[in-house]
């Protein structure tokens, strides 16, 4: 496979390293188990290439390498230690030699270990692939759970009466047929249901999203989302537990209404007048709802989409560990759930672009409250929504986080974080500029941001970029 220095050059342009391309410096030597490590991550992600003798920071200059400087004893080497055959490549680029190792990306339903360990990318180190990523792939060129039936041998007279047709109809802005054989054909033609021999079979996609009564499909009544009310700030007590009755799709706006009728009310002074507002803006709690039903893992049984209610907070979760790592959400997208995504943003219930989680967080910087917490639980997502607290009672780590996500708010908008931005966002006095110096030096040190050019020498005008930028 012939890599030309013009396609190395192509390569160095990417804005950030990603899941198909790796940068390694590797002038004089490169440990030969860290390449094996790198080579099952990359093919585990579907593939890429590994390129040694470019420095792996912009504007990563060739360094070139004297690495491997037999590449076809590296190669069967490595097809020994990893189980497949990577093609490697030593290009004489003007700056130096550069070795460009192709690697195939893992088959269909196959993950690839070493010694056990199955291996993926989080960011520049390597980890263990979490119990779902394992059980996705597996689960490879198996049928579909959400495509399987959940209720068969109807008749269209019972499908109609199991699916609430109307407001299906009406969320896809369709005039409702004059004909009970159109409504069959448009729920046909969608996928929702199947016809053999004359009898119809509602599958599970078609149940979650349209029905009336969740309890009327018993292998979906668990899957009707959940929301728990409770006293204080603990779980100690319990003042109302309440599961969903309707498919996700036609039950959402009353599902969105219920949360929010049982959210705490705040008073604010708005124009010298008082005010009652509630603890947390209906945008966020209805992306964070969509968002929580569509991501969520199926296949993990006896367990729900959760909303928690507290006095203090409200914490959203769903069955699954994170797709994209939780430190990604804002500027990150992949959908767990394809066609279920594609249907809800069709019939208005969600967008399928990732700006669901850009909205939640603008939402709080414009309501002054504090950071969302994106956190990854066990086999859970979880997601809490604080209600206002005073820049002064926030902790370090309120601060630190808040700081992160204006920083990844101000980059996918195309601008840069500065100290007046994140001053702005706290709605911090310019005399209080060395108090969001203080925050930004904290985010830094934590590895979460960076400036935007290193060597300006001036903090007054500093410039600051995700640390993933």
């Amino acid at each position: 496979m012939s890599t030309t220095p013009e396609q190395i050059d192509l390569w160095r342009q990417a804005t950030s390293e990603h899941q198909r391309l790796e940068f390694k410096e590797a002038k004089n030597q490169f440990d030969t188990r860290r390449l094996s490590e790198y080579c099952v991550a990359l093919a585990n992600e579907g593939g890429g290439v590994l390129l040694l003798g470019v420095a792996d920071k912009p504007p990563r200059a060739v360094v070139g390498t004297q690495a491997f400087p037999d590449t076809v004893s590296a190669a069967e080497k490595l097809f020994e230690a990893v189980g497949f055959r990577v093609d490697i490549g030593a290009v004489t680029h003007p700056a130096g030699r550069v070795l460009v190792f192709h690697i195939p990306s893992r088959p269909r339903g196959t993950a690839y270990h070493l010694d056990g360990k199955y291996l993926m990318r989080a960011g520049e180190a390597l980890v263990p692939m979490s119990e779902d990523q394992l059980r996705r792939i597996f689960a490879e060129g198996q049928p579909d759970w959400l495509e399987e039936p959940s209720r068969s041998g109807l008749d269209a007279q019972q499908v109609v009466e199991l699916l609430d047709t109307q407001t299906f109809f009406e969320l896809l802005k369709l005039p409702y047929p004059t004909e009970r054989a159109g409504v069959i054909d448009r729920l046909a033609g969608e996928r929702l249901i199947d016809e053999s021999n004359g009898a119809f079979a509602i599958r599970r996609l078609g149940a979650l999203l349209l029905a009336k009564r969740l309890e009327d499909f018993p292998d979906l009544a668990r899957k009707a989302a959940r929301v728990v009310v409770y006293s204080g700030t603990s779980k100690l007590e319990t003042r109302l537990d309440q599961g969903g009755a309707k498919g996700y799709a036609v039950g959402f706006q009353g599902l969105v209404r219920f949360v929010m009728a049982q959210l705490p009310q705040n008073e604010v002074i708005e124009d010298a007048l008082r005010k009652q507002v509630k603890l947390v803006p209906e945008v966020v709690i209805r992306e964070l709802v969509a968002n929580a039903l569509i991501h969520q893992d199926f296949t993990i049984g006896g367990a729900s989409v959760m909303v928690e209610i507290y006095s203090n907070r409200v914490e959203l979760s769903n069955p699954g560990d994170p797709i994209v790592p939780v430190e990604r959400f804002i500027d990150g997208y992949q959908s767990r759930n394809e066609r279920l995504a594609d249907l809800m943003r069709r019939m208005g219930v969600c967008e399928e672009k990732s700006s669901g989680i850009d909205r939640v967080v603008q939402a709080a910087e414009v309501y002054q409250l504090p950071a969302p917490d994106f956190r990854a639980g066990h086999r859970r997502t979880v997601v809490a929504i604080f209600g206002p607290k005073p820049f002064e009672d926030m902790d370090r780590n309120d601060r630190v986080r808040a700081c992160y996500q204006h920083c990844c708010l101000r980059y996918v908008t195309g601008e840069k974080m500065s100290n007046q931005s994140l001053r702005d966002r706290f709605k911090l006095p310019e005399e209080k500029a060395e108090t969001a110096s203080r925050i930004i030096r904290d985010c830094t040190d934590a590895g979460l941001v960076k400036l935007d050019n290193p060597e300006s020498g001036s903090k007054r005008y500093a410039r600051y970029l995700p640390f993933w930028a």
